[in-house]
């Protein structure tokens, strides 16, 4: 275990934990890492990967052990807002159908809210759910989709009414007809992600479809924006830092400068050491944030901290080991210059910095209104009760 790990374990981990966090190092060792420059836009490779994922069951942590989900969920927070919305928001009919599909592996979630127009401004979304009898009318599009062309079923938010109220979420299956994904998406960065559009051409789908009540649809993306979205992003960002720091780590011990490694120069041991830093302040922050979460705490502000500082700290660290590696730095082979692509890509998702100032500060002045954790607390802390609580 290296030090930047073994200063916080003994306060947010526990053996099981510990025993999850090396089952899916050694899975990503094994069967990420030699197929990553083969990512690109490969969706065929991306899926079995994928599914092979879910099928080990981590897709399913936040599921009540109920409907098979996992018991280790209770010390793990996934990261699957397609999950959370179905959690939270589902009757117990969706939940009986969906959940126990999710939790195996066999259904893979999404949640789309995004349009090209309206960006990070959920309100000003266009897109439409008319209803028609016991059916809705769904017409518009989504964009930026996490898992938008290997998705089994997408949780669309779509305009109903006018204002904040206007808002309806749905399941749509892909196979329903008037649904198409779209193009792609072509981003610099998270190779063996598909970020892509979903189409929607009078498309129908039953009221048994709609999730929560017609108008909750704003309660269910920022609830899962905030409760998942945020700290998914903040471990996404903690991972790359962490990839950073240990590359570089090695890269110093091994570069030679001089007749000695670069780890002997006092400037770029300082470096290393503010890297360090770094990775231990945003870790702490990270767990911090997260286990008040599984406690079923008032933690906003802190999700908010987490994803902030979690982002803010990665790039840091990124742009100090380019300058380390130098040149090196900007050649595939070190990966340096794809850790700073990718981290960068884990800033608009879920805000991004000056959105979580903003909300930050709205907290400060009490003007955030009732946190979505104090909303949800007895969702969580019911779900991971019932995970402590039933055997393995």
């Amino acid at each position: 275990m290296s030090s930047a790990r073994r200063i916080y374990t003994s306060i947010f981990e526990n053996e099981i934990h510990e025993s999850l966090r090396q089952e899916v190092r050694t899975f990503a060792e094994q069967h990420v890492r030699p197929w990553v420059s083969s990512f690109g836009r490969n969706v065929k490779l991306i899926d079995d990967l994928t599914r092979h994922i879910a099928s080990l069951g981590w897709i399913g942590a936040t599921i009540p052990k109920r409907y098979g989900g996992p018991a280790l969920g209770a010390v793990v927070q996934a990261s699957q807002l397609g999950v959370a919305k179905v959690v939270h928001f589902g009757s117990e009919e969706q939940k009986q159908k969906w959940l126990p599909l999710f939790a195996k592996g066999a259904s893979l979630p999404t949640i789309a809210v995004t349009e090209r127009d309206s960006g990070g401004d959920v309100l000003g979304m266009q897109s439409t759910a008319q209803r028609d009898s016991n059916e809705y009318i769904l017409n518009g599009h989504k964009c930026f989709v996490g898992n938008s062309h290997i998705g089994d079923v997408h949780g669309v938010v779509m305009r109903t009414g006018q204002g904040a109220r206007g808002l309806s979420a749905f399941l749509v299956e892909r196979t329903r007809p008037g649904f198409a994904a779209g193009q792609l998406g072509d981003q610099a960065g998270m190779h063996g992600f598909s970020y892509g559009e979903l189409l929607f051409d009078n498309c129908r789908v039953p009221e048994q479809n709609r999730l929560g009540r017609e108008g909750d649809g704003l309660s269910v993306a920022y609830s899962s924006s905030v409760l998942y979205g945020r700290p998914n992003l903040t471990a996404v960002a903690l991972g790359i830092h962490q990839a950073i720091f240990d590359d570089t780590v090695r890269f110093c011990q091994e570069r030679q400068h001089r007749g000695a490694p670069l780890s002997k120069l006092p400037t770029i041991a300082a470096m290393v050491g503010e890297m360090l830093s770094r990775l231990c302040t945003a870790r702490m922050i990270a767990y911090q944030a997260v286990a008040m979460l599984d406690r079923g705490e008032k933690c906003d502000a802190e999700l908010m901290n987490a994803k902030l500082v979690n982002t803010e700290n990665a790039l840091s660290s990124a742009r100090v080991a380019m300058e380390i590696f130098a040149a090196r730095g900007c050649q595939r082979d070190y990966s340096i210059e794809r850790y700073l692509l990718d981290v960068l890509h884990t800033f608009p998702a879920a805000g991004t910095s000056d959105i979580q100032r903003l909300r930050l500060a709205q907290i400060a002045f009490g003007t955030y209104g009732e946190a979505w954790s104090s909303q949800l607390r007895e969702h969580i802390r019911l779900a991971t009760d019932h995970q402590l609580k039933s055997p393995p």
